[in-house]
């Protein structure tokens, strides 16, 4: 590598596993060698942005999930793309941007084939960890893989606000659904998901009973409820589902943080009675669904049939609050570290 390339950059480790809500006292800033030569196929980069996302947060505990979890003393993971400043691939040269796993450093070595180059004239780095990276795909294939969404029903959405949720609510208008709801944290966001992102109506879901709100909201019922929040949303909304109706469990929030399982949801029993699928996916399951999803969402952003809300946030030093903001709601859309 050339002499002007780095010897040393920080990256940001897991000090310890937190007990209900994480504290910046999990987290320890280190500085970390960077090797002198590049081995066959890998690549260094300089770390642009990076993604924060509440599933980071079950990698924290020590427990058996869909993937590992984070290694203790060692730097945490995430979605980044990087600038190439040294190649051994031939894929790609100084200058071209790549998308990979290593975020929570300034700089990254990158096993080979464990990148994809994306092209920044195109669009920003950012939309390759928002809305053409894992969020649009894992809205898009929550509505149409897991749900089966038809022209003409009626869509719910939790946390319709975040990274997820805000394009859950654009893509289910383009594919023609009937009418779009979501339910956020504040009157900012609520105001969004009705001005800027196309939905037919949003409620805050602190301004009162979450059943009685959809109630008013959905008249006929709900045939499709992407869920992100799980708890009392997932309850409300099981009272509320059309015969026949979908659920697309995608994430909930509402319990990542909770010492002891909270019981629930109490009225279960309507699956049966109603005759209800709820299904849990995880995006990566689905990867014959990328090159579909990117020819549409290319498409509707062209269109400007979608929009990307994002929240940046400033430097590596900033990057453990940025996490910690998302389980205060700090952010509107894709949370986001601008790293250079």
């Amino acid at each position: 590598m050339s002499t002007s390339t780095p010897t040393s950059t920080r990256e940001i480790h897991l000090a310890s596993r937190p007990q209900g809500v994480p504290t910046p006292d999990n987290f320890r800033m280190v500085e970390a060698p960077l090797p002198a030569e590049l081995g066959e196929g890998e690549v260094l980069v300089r770390n642009v942005v990076m993604s924060v996302d509440p599933y980071m947060r079950g990698r924290m505990n020590d427990a058996r999930s869909y993937v590992e979890p984070y290694a203790l003393d060692a730097p945490l993971e995430g979605g980044a793309v990087g600038e190439v400043l040294a190649s051994a691939d031939p894929r790609v040269s100084p200058g071209d941007h790549v998308v990979h796993g290593l975020g929570w450093r300034e700089h990254a070595v990158l096993a080979p084939r464990s990148f994809r180059p994306v092209g920044t004239e195109r669009a920003p780095a950012s939309a390759y960890l928002g809305v053409l990276g894992m969020p649009g795909l894992t809205a898009y294939v929550g509505l149409t893989r897991i749900a089966r969404l038809q022209e003409g029903e009626r869509v719910y959405v939790s946390g319709a606000a975040g990274a997820v949720g805000s394009l859950v609510g654009q893509i289910a208008r383009n594919l023609g659904a009937a009418q779009v709801v979501g339910s956020a944290g504040s009157e900012e966001k609520v105001a969004l998901l009705t001005d800027q992102l196309g939905f037919d109506h949003g409620f805050n879901y602190k301004d009162g009973s979450l059943s009685h709100q959809l109630r008013d909201a959905f008249g006929d019922g709900i045939d499709v409820y992407f869920d992100n929040v799980g708890g009392s949303h997932l309850e409300a909304a099981l009272t509320h589902m059309r015969d026949f109706g979908r659920l697309a469990l995608c994430g909930a929030i509402s319990q990542y943080d909770l010492t002891s399982p909270e019981p629930g949801p109490r009225n279960l029993f309507l699956a049966v009675q109603r005759r209800l699928e709820l299904r849990g996916f995880i995006v990566t399951d689905h990867p014959d669904a990328n090159k579909e999803y990117l020819e549409r969402a290319t498409a509707w952003l062209a269109e400007g049939r979608l929009h990307t809300p994002e929240t940046f946030v400033d430097g590596l030093d900033n990057a453990i609050d940025a996490f910690l903001g998302l389980g205060r709601g700090d952010n509107i859309g894709k949370m986001l570290v601008r790293l250079g």
